[in-house]
């Protein structure tokens, strides 16, 4: 296993994101899934750059995206949006694309059960279907019940996983599982073979240590099953406006290159646009947490 980190939580320019990885020891970037946002000959230097590759990327869907829309005309414009990412990803030399099919942040459906699930294995196999001739793997990943109302334990992502071809597998996100499922260790388990990336925050979703997950034993268990993928930080902290506030300033004054969708997408997580400083003290700790267990044997 080896560690990678996504960046889609602070509105930062990309060189400042390599920056900060490569400082913290980490070997992989989880790109933002905003092809638009990004020059992959540019990020494909600045991975050079600093020594490190992309592991992959994950859909941000949000707005208008959604493979469970009603409208068809939605649906099909985000398939294409999903084939851009795994594109990116392609032109990254990276390997995965985590995919969430429905609005994060929707919890209402807009139609029967059987049409939606009809629309999402549709949508998801168009999406496989063009990721396989990238030369990219395809991965479910199931949020919590309060992001949205389809796929949020292991067996629901396996189960659309099937429905899609035999080499689409699961991204498991401890977070997610921590509210979802009766034993994460468990789902583990149940998925071994299909597992093709593994997201990380404590049961808080701030950095690895600030929770109450135990890493060791998630990371035993994941050895367990042959995991050999990359374990990726997704940290989202909260801002504390009040008194109680332990963590001192966190808020970003001076935001850049941010769209009002990402920055609703960042507000819709629990969070918001957070300084430097703050975000960089999550990774040390992530990686205080992390470093000693990912080390060999």
């Amino acid at each position: 296993m080896h560690i990678a980190a996504h960046n889609w939580m602070r509105a930062e320019p990309i060189r400042r994101t390599m920056e900060r990885l490569r400082a913290h020891g980490i070997d992989a970037l989880e790109i933002a899934g905003e092809p638009e946002q990004y020059d992959t000959r540019e990020v494909r230097a600045l991975l050079k750059e600093h020594g490190l590759t992309c592991w992959g990327a994950v859909t941000l869907t949000l707005g208008e995206r959604n493979l469970a829309a009603r409208d068809a005309a939605r649906r099909e414009a985000t398939v294409d949006y999903m084939k851009r990412v795994v594109t990116m990803v392609k032109e990254l030399d990276g390997e995965i694309v985590s995919l969430v099919p429905l609005t994060v942040g929707k919890v209402v459906p807009e139609a029967s059960a059987e049409d939606e699930w009809r629309w999402v294995v549709e949508g998801v196999k168009a999406v496989h279907e063009h990721a396989r001739r990238e030369g990219v793997r395809i991965a479910i990943e199931p949020l919590n019940r309060f992001e949205t109302y389809l796929i949020n334990r292991t067996d629901q992502a396996l189960a659309l996983a099937d429905a899609v071809a035999p080499d689409c597998g699961v991204c498991l996100d401890v977070f997610h599982m921590n509210i979802e499922e009766a034993d994460l260790h468990a789902a583990f388990r149940q998925a071994k073979g299909r597992i093709y990336d593994v997201h990380l925050a404590d049961s808080n979703r701030f950095a690895l240590g600030m929770g109450h997950l135990d890493f060791r034993a998630i990371l035993d268990t994941l050895r367990e099953v042959d995991y050999t993928g990359a374990l990726s930080l997704e940290f989202v902290a909260t801002l504390d406006r009040t008194p109680a506030n332990p963590y001192g300033a966190q808020a970003e004054t001076r935001p850049v290159d941010i769209s009002p969708e990402q920055k609703q997408f960042l507000i819709d997580h629990g969070s918001n646009l957070l300084s430097d400083e703050f975000y960089t003290s999550l990774f040390t700790r992530s990686m205080d947490v992390l470093r000693p267990l990912v080390a060999p044997r």
